[in-house]
């Protein structure tokens, strides 16, 4: 293999510089994202209503994941796919508070979901172009190094973000508090798509697969794939149980925070703050350990890591021992965050990217439309720290799971 020339090795340096600017875009815009079931639940919205804003891209996405992968398998460059869908996932935080401002208040948990409902079709584009492309411009060897540090300046910039709203969303009343934030915090979205597009990726020549043929051939063809890649279908599986255990606890936490500790909205972002300041730590700490110790090592250490944050925070009302538990939380989720995107490309063959990675997607859409609605559920049936002890549980299963060596 060829050595890179002068202008790859400039092109690769302005990709890694566009994608952690686009970072500082997304995390802006994502500073929100905490506060959005929390602002259901203010207004009144049931169990329900707070799981459907959890479970709503997983619906979409299971029903269009498979055929937008092979869509844009067939695409020569993904890159303007994956800036064009951020942008739209991000303005609907825009909307959310246009709407807030415009119409009476009984209507807003309504259109709201309908916003959100709407962003689960460019989400559903975006979680397959975000890997496609993230892993096109990191290479097999800098995986670790691109998202770590995408990540820490995500985080760095969503510390920052988050601190500035708690002091300051106390200041207006309800929900004019919340439109604001929302209109404002949605302007990160056009900085993200600026950088985002000039990511220069190679022109890619589809594969055989994405070659136009009957429902039927197009299975063949995909069971074919799987059966060539049993490290994929062993690793793809597991993640699964692990991620159902992780998104079966989203609705479940706003609610418990409100509810039964009866935290602030101040409070509430101080939580979110140190969950992702820590994680901060985190993002530089695991590929040095990764370095030392290996991949293995890491996604056993942050599986069961991650099994003590619903368990501990289920078991006290104490503010302050919370956000020490979201804090601990934090670590592990940087390390699970990397080790979770490098071991599932590690499984994945290069020239079938999208496919593989809209297979994998499928997946934890799977988990995104039931898991959050079980939680709620068994909220109702066993109470909100209950619901928070079965996912623990189920985090438990995950990491047994993966203590069984992956197959090669």
């Amino acid at each position: 293999m060829n050595p890179p020339t002068d202008d790859e090795i400039q092109i690769q340096k302005r990709n890694f510089r566009n994608v952690q600017i686009d970072g500082v875009g997304v995390s802006i815009s994502n500073v929100a994202s905490p506060f959005l079931p929390v602002f259901l639940t203010r207004l009144g919205a049931s169990n329900f209503q707070v799981g459907l804003l959890s479970s709503m891209p997983g619906v979409t996405g299971l029903l269009l994941a498979i055929f937008v992968g092979r869509f844009l398998q067939t695409r020569k460059n993904i890159v303007p796919w994956y800036s064009r869908s951020r942008l739209m996932v991000i303005l609907c935080f825009a909307f959310t508070g246009i709407l807030t401002l415009l119409l009476p208040g009984e209507y807003v948990i309504i259109s709201t979901l309908a916003i959100w409902a709407f962003a689960t079709l460019p989400q559903t584009a975006l979680a397959v172009a975000f890997s496609v492309v993230m892993n096109a411009v990191a290479g097999p060897e800098g995986r670790y190094a691109l998202l770590s540090r995408r990540w820490a300046i995500f985080g760095l910039t969503g510390v920052i973000g988050t601190f500035i709203v708690t002091r300051l969303i106390d200041l207006l009343s309800f929900p004019l508090n919340y439109a604001i934030m929302f209109l404002v915090l949605s302007l990160g979205g056009f900085l993200s798509f600026y950088f985002s597009n000039q990511i220069q990726l190679p022109d890619q020549a589809p594969p055989p697969l994405s070659q136009t043929g009957s429902p039927r051939e197009s299975l063949r063809n995909y069971l074919s794939l799987l059966r060539k890649n049993p490290a994929f279908v062993s690793f793809a599986t597991k993640r699964f149980v692990y991620f159902s255990a992780l998104v079966l606890s989203l609705p479940i936490m706003p609610l418990y925070l409100v509810r039964d500790v009866q935290a602030t909205d101040s409070q509430i972002g101080t939580i979110n703050m140190a969950m992702t300041l820590v994680m901060l730590v985190g993002y530089f700490l695991w590929p040095r350990v990764s370095k030392s110790r290996g991949g293995r090592f890491v996604l056993l250490a942050t599986t069961f890591g991650m099994i003590l944050h619903p368990a501990l925070s289920a078991a006290t009302t104490r503010i302050d021992l919370i956000i020490l538990y979201a804090g601990i939380a934090g670590l592990f989720q940087g390390g699970l965050d990397l080790v979770f995107f490098d071991e599932l490309m590690k499984t994945v063959p290069a020239e079938y990217s999208a496919t593989f990675v809209s297979l994998a997607q499928s997946m934890q859409y799977v988990s995104m439309i039931f898991a959050p609605l079980i939680g709620t559920w068994l909220a109702g049936v066993i109470g909100l720290s209950g619901a928070l002890w079965f996912s623990a549980g189920l985090r438990l299963i995950g990491f047994l799971l993966f203590l069984k060596k992956e197959v090669r």
